[in-house]
């Protein structure tokens, strides 16, 4: 038997079932809000998070400095601090797919209004805005011309927040209503669906796209084989379009997966494959 932490800020269905099949194979499962944690860079001993934490924050910047924290404590936690803090920021993901020459849509970056509204006008439209933190499709928009464009763009000069400074446009891909999540633990694909979309071109399953299941192609398998030999000893969500030019082009690598809808369509265990992966991780 091991100690298994789960490390959260909310729990949600992934969370429980993690908890669950744990239990179920044997294992002692710590659940660890990280809310309610203080570190202490001075002291090792603090909180106990077992054999091997799993990272499982919704917040982005909470789970990845909390990352930080226990990789400077030596506490062993998957996934790693360089991983999580690429694939949370849609710009880092971005050159990290250029620089590994995997495919990915054209993408553009401008850091100030005039600039984004210089940028745009030279690329044309449509164009897709994203912020470069966020998740389930919160924040992005599909810039149709210039008067939607200016609209979105206001609204970031009168918010004003942190990241609104950071413009991330990308190519509107020609594609089936749908795209391709795909899950890995280290170098192994656990299962694929489609999410399809029947009138928004958002194809998250938070937006209400429903999984399909998605039989792993030749095609698929090399694309997330390149993606997880870079980010070796991770499990890692990579969200795939079919773009009627280019083929399969990577849009998003998410580190901390949801996977529940994938286990409607799917006879995998996933929180299974993914337990049992982060032990055999905690063991190397």
């Amino acid at each position: 038997m091991s100690d298994v932490c789960i490390v959260f800020d909310r729990i949600r269905k992934e969370e429980k079932l993690l908890k669950s099949e744990g239990i179920r194979m044997g294992h002692n499962i710590i659940m660890k809000d990280v809310k309610n944690i203080q570190i202490d860079p001075n002291s090792v001993n603090q909180y106990y998070f077992g054999n091997v934490a799993i990272g499982r924050c919704i917040s982005y910047l909470r789970g990845l400095h909390f990352t930080a924290c226990l990789e400077f404590l030596h506490m062993p936690i998957i996934n790693k601090y360089d991983v999580m803090n690429v694939c949370g920021n849609k710009l880092l993901t971005t050159l990290f797919l250029k620089k590994y020459n995997i495919s990915t849509p054209k993408t553009y970056f401008a850091f100030s209004h005039d600039s984004a509204i210089s940028n745009i006008e030279k690329i044309g439209y449509p164009l897709v805005i994203k912020p470069i933190i966020g998740s389930w499709g919160r924040g992005i928009a599909l810039l149709k011309d210039k008067d939607s464009a200016e609209a979105i763009l206001e609204i970031r000069e009168i918010n004003n927040g942190p990241f609104d400074r950071l413009y991330y446009f990308q190519e509107f891909i020609k594609r089936p209503p749908r795209d391709i999540r795909v899950i890995m633990v280290g170098e192994r694909i656990l299962a694929a669906m489609y999410r399809k979309s029947s009138d928004n071109f958002k194809t998250n399953i938070a937006c209400g796209a429903l999984p399909i299941v998605c039989d792993i192609t030749k095609d698929i398998e090399e694309i997330c084989m390149k993606i997880s030999m870079s980010m070796k000893n991770s499990i890692l969500g990579i969200d795939i379009m079919e773009d009627e030019k280019d083929g399969l082009v990577v849009h998003e690598i998410n580190s901390t997966v949801e996977f529940s809808g994938l286990m409607q369509v799917t006879k995998t265990n996933i929180p299974r494959e993914i337990i049992q992966f982060a032990l055999d991780f905690a063991r190397k």
